[in-house]
């Protein structure tokens, strides 16, 4: 799954930005649980880039309900 970029979360509407949001918290679970069970992750900043996705995709769905 690619990194989004603020002009692309902007681009989208309120239910792509909450799809989004569910597809891409899942993919941390699972990306935590794999370093949970001591294995190595396929790319190790990925958990780092998925979690600053979340916060930019929260942060836009809060200045759009202002």
């Amino acid at each position: 799954m690619a990194i989004l970029r603020v002009e692309e979360i902007r681009k989208m509407n309120a239910t792509e930005q909450s799809e989004e949001l569910d597809k891409l918290k899942m993919e941390l679970i699972r990306e935590r649980a794999i370093t949970s069970a001591g294995g190595a992750p396929e790319s190790p900043g990925r958990i780092r880039e998925i979690r600053r996705t979340i916060a930019r995709i929260k942060t836009i769905q809060k200045e759009l309900k202002k």
